[in-house]
């Protein structure tokens, strides 16, 4: 990209300082529209690991971060938020290069991880604290402290956002955290230690390991040292960490994969039905958890949802990523590319294609697919029931409220949902019988950090948002004072006299 400056090599960040490999292994790291090389990363094993585990053990045990006041802490994650303010087209063009996010949707998440810092910091500034008071006998109140170095594992789409979802509300809470990003995109990442040191973070309370999910992520997982795991990517991944975590019982939060459907009835304004769901399953290629992947229309409306759904998604214009103009770029990884290639194919036997379905004919090379769309397609099929995390979409039709429902919740995942409608009692009871985390009526997936964040089923363990994030990187203490006389049973009296 022009005027990009990109480094060759990419190390961990471990006590301050930046390091290779212990054992001096990289990985290759690719740019999608041509999946050719541009830098290598150091891969990262369970000795890199073990040092920066090290440094974060030591910054919670000895250092100054855990024992701040929350109002100086705050001070510290403001500053972090103004750096990353100040360099948002920087981001954009890294996360656009890196991960073939069309430029104008990269652009903004400087500012989203920006406000998640500053978010965090007013919440744990404005936290009370909570007191039980049982009048003349006894005080009870919550002793509220951090648990320790926490291990985040963030996923290769927007990843700078991402990472800042955990980083802000774990730094807020006292803890040390150890950051293991995905191994596809982990350029942007590289700019946190840099913006931490200049902002005043003390060193080793964050530290960063690059390196592949299943050697350097599956040691941090099953760390001793390590107290509290925070990942988000797919329930396969998830299921494996889920086993690794619980020889030590840690802590667990994990945003995992998504199916979401958008229920569309037929009195709904279908013009905004259909800018919300091509928006919510082509916007970021299609590689976002809470797409909404799966379109249930009411029979009557169905034929002409379909025809001007499929006629919308032929027009979307794929290409290159720096492009201003471009709305679907380059998925992230050739690997990934061939999956998503895999469904679509699959789904040719399973389904009506009505648009889309392969590469588009001006982009001969890179990771590019035409916004597919498949009608007509059963509840069995693959592509209705699994995770693509592309820009494939299926539409199928029900006639009553009842199996708009059940075909909403015939899938494992329970992530995000959308129901679309302008008769109020219905958007609300059918919200409230889906069988998902989060719910939209009559939009698309609006953020709102106060709210939980988080899905059900094979979507996830825990939500966070809010006060929720902080009670996950927190342990309560109860302590209770008593005030008057104790009155305790008096077992063995007769050995007074």
């Amino acid at each position: 990209m022009s005027g990009l400056q990109l480094p060759k090599t990419i190390q961990h960040y471990i006590d301050g300082a930046f390091v290779g490999s212990a054992h001096g292994e990289t990985f290759d790291v690719l740019e999608p529209t041509t999946n050719a090389v541009y830098l290598t990363a150091s891969a990262g094993d369970a000795t890199d690991i073990d040092a920066a585990v090290a440094a974060a053990r030591r910054a919670f045990r000895d250092g100054p971060w855990p024992r701040m006041r929350n109002r100086e802490r705050a001070r510290i994650l403001y500053r972090i938020a103004d750096a990353v303010e100040a360099q948002d087209e920087t981001l954009a063009a890294m996360e656009s290069f890196d991960t073939g996010l069309p430029i104008t949707q990269a652009k903004g998440q400087a500012r989203r991880a920006a406000e998640n810092f500053r978010f965090f910091a007013d919440l744990v500034v404005a936290q009370a604290d909570e007191a039980y008071r049982v009048p003349g006998m006894q005080l009870n109140y919550v002793n509220r402290k951090p648990v320790g170095v926490a291990g985040l594992i963030t996923p290769w789409n927007t990843p700078f956002m991402l990472e800042s979802w955990k980083l802000a509300p774990a730094l807020a809470a006292g803890c040390t955290v150890v950051l293991k990003p995905a191994e596809f995109t982990p350029l942007s990442a590289s700019l946190w230690a840099r913006i931490f040191t200049e902002a005043g973070l003390p060193d080793g309370v964050f530290n960063l390991v690059n390196g592949i999910g299943e050697v350097a992520g599956d040691a941090l997982v099953k760390h001793p040292g390590v107290d509290l795991i925070s990942f988000t990517g797919e329930t396969t991944t998830g299921r494996t960490i889920f086993a690794g975590a619980a020889d030590r019982l840690k802590g667990l939060s994990m945003e995992l994969g998504g199916k979401s459907p958008a229920v569309i009835f037929a009195d709904a304004d279908l013009d905004a039905a259909l800018d919300s769901t091509l928006f919510g399953v082509f916007s970021l290629n299609g590689e976002r958890c809470t797409a909404s992947s799966r379109l249930l229309v009411e029979r009557p409306v169905y034929d002409e949802f379909v025809a001007r759904y499929a006629r919308r998604a032929a027009a979307v214009k794929v290409g290159d990523p720096a492009d201003p103009a471009t709305e679907v770029g380059a998925l992230v990884h050739p690997e990934h590319y061939e999956r998503v290639l895999n469904y679509v194919e699959t789904g040719r036997s399973e389904a009506k294609l009505v648009a889309g379905g392969g590469r588009p004919e001006h982009l001969p090379e890179g990771n590019y697919l035409a916004p597919t769309v498949f009608a007509d397609v059963p509840r069995t099929a693959r592509i209705f029931q699994e995770e693509i995390f592309g820009p494939v979409v299926a539409i199928t039709p029900f006639d009553t409220e009842d199996e708009a429902v059940e075909l909403a919740n015939d899938v494992q995942y329970g992530l995000a949902a959308y129901v679309w409608t302008n008769d109020l009692r219905r958007a609300h009871d059918v919200s409230g019988r889906i069988e998902a985390g989060m719910v939209w009526i009559n939009s698309h997936n609006v953020r709102d950090l106060r709210s939980p964040f988080g899905g059900v089923k094979a979507s996830g363990v825990g939500h966070e948002g809010g006060y929720r994030s902080l009670d996950f990187y927190t342990e309560e203490q109860a302590v209770h004072v008593t005030l008057g006389d104790v009155h305790t049973p008096r077992f063995g009296k007769d050995g007074d006299q």
